[in-house]
């Protein structure tokens, strides 16, 4: 029995292929089902004033699951014959629970791709655009880099988007042809501009995660964002007190970080789409905060998938990919900045 979401009004638990759905709650309270005990989140604040979904390595075109180069703990597995890609079930399970939540944006923050190939790309757009039309905004991640063949798609190196309460900044944090990332000087300058006159809270995304400040491992080949990169992003947001988080991909896993050079602000990285737990991410607008909701995608296919990859990496992959509770539902607080009235 999985806690998979905690919502203000809302509570989530599976329990392999069975869904149980607890609704109409109240918020910061505390209730204990026949699955578990669980407190709900406090809601912030004010007016409901919009809501954002995020999906995150999607992989369109993947065909083998659980393949990490160099190290082969195993199982591999694939579509079983006869059925849908497994990019395919998961994605259009995505869509339609997002569909459902009728959201004012729907970011796509990397690896949309396998490959990076046109066909892959043009999967992508086929199932996510047409679904969302211009509330779609979507970036490169690593997958989609790796090649030269469509090295002009998903390219603007920032996209912002302002809606009812609240700023979306996009980053491209690609270095194309590796699986690390980047964030470029006149990408933080932009960054340091939207921080500073933003007139609503600003969530920051892009598709990899940063090096923690001060680690006492400073690799040149960083995983994520490279550390100098990183440390000037963390400058950036102490310094903008408008930007109250970062939401990543890239790890396929669920976790929060929390800096010291940054108080409060949450560093998130959100789980993949593609296999298990099968994650998205809500994040619901308030006059007073925003609250991220993990969703565990729950459509029989793609549940089935998803409990299929619980056995990757040696059996190690799902604590690692689901993460803490904490990890996946959380308020988001303003840091103290004032704001004009009607920033609607």
């Amino acid at each position: 029995m999985e806690l998979s979401t905690v919502a203000d009004d809302e509570v989530v638990f599976h329990d392999g292929v069975s869904v149980y759905r607890h609704e109409g709650l109240t918020p910061d309270t505390e209730y204990t089902f026949a699955e578990g005990a669980v407190r709900t989140l406090p809601r912030p604040p004010g007016a409901r004033l919009a809501t954002v979904a995020t999906v995150n390595d999607v992989h369109f075109g993947e065909v083998e699951c659980g393949v990490i180069e160099g190290l082969e703990l195993g199982p591999i597995i694939q579509s079983e014959p006869g059925e849908d890609p497994y990019p395919e079930i998961m994605n259009a399970a995505a869509v339609s629970e997002i569909t459902a939540l009728s959201p004012d944006a729907v970011v796509a923050k990397g690896d949309l791709t396998s490959m990076g190939t046109a066909e892959e790309y043009g999967r992508f757009l086929d199932r996510y655009r047409t679904a969302f039309g211009d509330r779609l905004l979507h970036v490169r991640g690593n997958h989609d880099a790796y090649h030269a063949e469509m090295p002009g798609y998903a390219e603007p190196a920032v996209q912002a988007r302002h809606l009812p309460g609240v700023t979306i900044a996009l980053l491209d944090t690609v270095v194309p042809g590796f699986s690390g990332g980047q964030v470029t000087a006149g990408q933080l300058d932009w960054l340091d501009t939207v921080g500073a006159e933003a007139d609503r809270p600003v969530l920051v995304f892009g598709h990899h995660h940063p090096w923690k400040p001060g680690s006492e491992s400073r690799p040149d080949h960083y995983f994520g964002i490279n550390p100098d990169d990183s440390e000037r992003l963390v400058e950036v947001v102490a310094r903008r007190r408008a930007l109250v988080g970062y939401f990543a991909g890239h790890t396929h896993r669920n976790r929060v970080r929390r800096f010291v050079e940054t108080g409060a602000v949450p560093w998130v990285e959100v789980a993949c789409v593609k296999d298990y737990p099968g994650s998205w991410a809500e994040y619901r607008v308030f006059e007073g905060g925003v609250l991220q909701v993990h969703r565990r995608l729950s459509t029989g296919p793609a549940l089935g998938w998803s409990e299929r990859c619980r056995q990757l990496y040696a059996g190690l992959y799902a604590t690692y990919a689901l993460g803490e509770i904490e990890d996946r539902c959380f308020p988001i607080w303003p840091r103290s900045a004032t704001f004009p009235t009607g920033c609607g």
